[in-house]
Order: C-alpha cells, then sequence, then structure tokens
C-alpha cells in the first residue's frame, strides 16, 4: 500500500472509532426500557419489566455481554498474549483485544446503567 492509502484508511478507521464514541452514549436515550412519565422508579419492579418482553431481553443481552462474554473473551487474550510471548511472538494484538475487550464490558455496563436510571429519579 503506497502511503496515501495507509493515510486513507488510517482516517477511515479514525472516523469509525470516533462516530462510535460519540453515537454509542446516545444509545441509552434512544434504547430505554420504559417510560415512567415524571414518576421515578427506584428499586421497585416495574410492571411490564421481565425477560419475556423486548425492552427486558434486551437489558439481559447486555447484562450477558457486558458481565460474562467481554470479560472472559479479555481474560482469555491475555492468557494468549502471555503464550504468544513465551513463544517469541507479537502480543500487541492480543493485549489490544482485551482492552477492547475490556472497554466494551465497561461501555455495556454503562449502557445497563442507562436504561437502568435512564431520567427516572433525576430531579
Amino acid at each position: 500500500m503506497t502511503l496515501s492509502n495507509l493515510q486513507t484508511r488510517y482516517r477511515q478507521i479514525l472516523l469509525v472509532y470516533f462516530l462510535a464514541a460519540v453515537l454509542i452514549p446516545f444509545s441509552g436515550i434512544v434504547c430505554q426500557a420504559q417510560n415512567l412519565g415524571g414518576q421515578p422508579a427506584l428499586n421497585k419492579a416495574v410492571q411490564g419489566q421481565t425477560a419475556a418482553q423486548p425492552e427486558g431481553a434486551f437489558l439481559n443481552l447486555v447484562n450477558w455481554v457486558g458481565n460474562v462474554i467481554a470479560p472472559v473473551g479479555a481474560a482469555l487474550c491475555v492468557v494468549m498474549c502471555i503464550v504468544a510471548y513465551t513463544h517469541g511472538r507479537g502480543v500487541t494484538r492480543w493485549a489490544v483485544a482485551a482492552g477492547g475487550l475490556l472497554a466494551i464490558s465497561g461501555l455495556t455496563r454503562l449502557i445497563e446503567f442507562w436504561i437502568n436510571n435512564g431520567t427516572a429519579g433525576v430531579q
């Protein structure tokens, strides 16, 4: 690849990361699990929020990815990083993958927080 093609590719990748960083926080606003109007619902079971309905299923999916899949994947990437290091190979890709999975875990936990709390209880 020529230098200009690499620069264009880097700009495209940077644009994708920038858009993801800007649009992910807004997903909590768009994907609210419930609409309670002006009433706060803290530490209460809200009617209609079960796993059988779309909002409960979405919350379960976010919970599963944030609490199980991403951390376990990050741990496996760390193990692969150690294995690659002991065999004298590059470890950067495994370290970056582990960091990315932990970032995904943190973002999904943030989305879960927004869904659970949203604007309810904010005065």
